[in-house]
């Protein structure tokens, strides 16, 4: 049976980086496995945030691999990025890997592929998972109709990701960079 995480948001507004996450896992197609889950984590000394959706164990692979990239690149995050987006791609066991990551630090928003893309969102908004393309309506809107902080965009767009999306749950984390 395969576990999947689901939806991730990030938002980059006013100097502020946050990204949101929700706690569902769901197993198979119709379980809700676990609500609570933790899919928005701080790595390299609480220095960089990274969020992650798709299959939980693979997730966390690469987290360990980027985090260990981002160490050999003396914390330089985009470096970071292109060498996991490398490894990942060309790899041939880490090309099955079934997820999507959003990383950032105080200067950078990071969308990163297992086809070895490297992506820095336009709008600086950012969403993954099920859920991201509600969620990255929702932020956008909001990004361009309010005066809300990155950290309230971002929330609010995971609570709205989650009124409709069935992946999605309402027990969002939030970490600001």
């Amino acid at each position: 049976m395969t576990f999947r995480g689901t939806t991730i948001c990030a938002v980059h507004r006013n100097g502020e980086i946050a990204i949101a996450g929700d706690g569902q896992v769901t197993m198979g197609e119709n379980v809700i496995f676990k609500s609570t889950a933790r899919k928005v984590r701080r790595i390299y000394g609480g220095k960089v945030v990274v969020g992650f959706a798709g299959t939980v164990s693979d997730a966390f692979t690469l987290s360990d691999k980027f985090e260990e990239k981002l160490t050999q690149c003396g914390g330089n995050l985009e470096r970071a990025a292109v060498a996991v987006a490398q490894m990942w791609h060309g790899d041939q066991a880490m090309r099955h890997l079934e997820s999507l990551m959003i990383v950032a630090d105080h200067d950078h928003l990071l969308i990163l592929s297992g086809t070895g893309e490297v992506i820095s969102p336009d709008g600086n908004v950012a969403a993954i998972g099920s859920g991201g393309n509600y969620a990255l309506a929702a932020a956008r809107a909001l990004v361009e109709n309010t005066d809300l902080s990155a950290h309230e965009i971002a929330e609010k767009a995971l609570h709205i990701a989650a009124s409709i999306c069935v992946f999605t749950n309402d027990n969002v984390i939030v970490e600001d960079v």
